[in-house]
């Protein structure tokens, strides 16, 4: 099935948010709209890194290391930009309708392995850079 056909099934399936169940207590939806918040935060701070990398970032003597490194800060945003707002629906949803809270999302266990990459790589890109300056 073409994505744009499952994304309107996907949406024909559901009634509008806000039209669905009873408002829930406001300190919850602006807890969940301040987490979602956060996570656009997050993104763009990763994106403005991801620039500044290419940008700022000395030539670390491999070539691509910039690069790499930077289309992996810019995918982490990416990433988060897109699962931050369908968790958010999905918990303001589920406080809607009473039923319990979405399943902890993927999102929180893939930044962490992206950015555990991301300082590998840095930590290697420094050593050979450190090791070519002092020998």
């Amino acid at each position: 099935m073409k994505p744009a056909r499952l994304l309107s099934r996907l949406r024909d399936s559901q009634p509008p948010l806000y039209e669905c169940g009873k408002d829930p207590d406001y300190r919850f939806s602006l807890a969940n709209e301040r987490t979602f918040l956060a996570w656009v935060r997050t993104s763009l701070a990763l994106l403005g890194a991801g620039v500044a990398v290419i940008q700022f970032a000395p030539y670390f003597g491999i070539k691509g290391g910039r690069e790499l490194l930077a289309l992996i800060l810019s995918g982490l945003s990416l990433m988060i930009s897109v699962t931050a707002y369908g968790n958010w629906a999905a918990h303001e949803r589920a406080m809607r309708l009473g039923d319990p809270l979405p399943a902890k999302s993927k999102m929180l266990r893939n930044v962490a392995v992206g950015l555990s990459i991301v300082s590998v790589l840095v930590l290697v890109l420094m050593a050979i850079l450190i090791s070519k300056k002092g020998g």
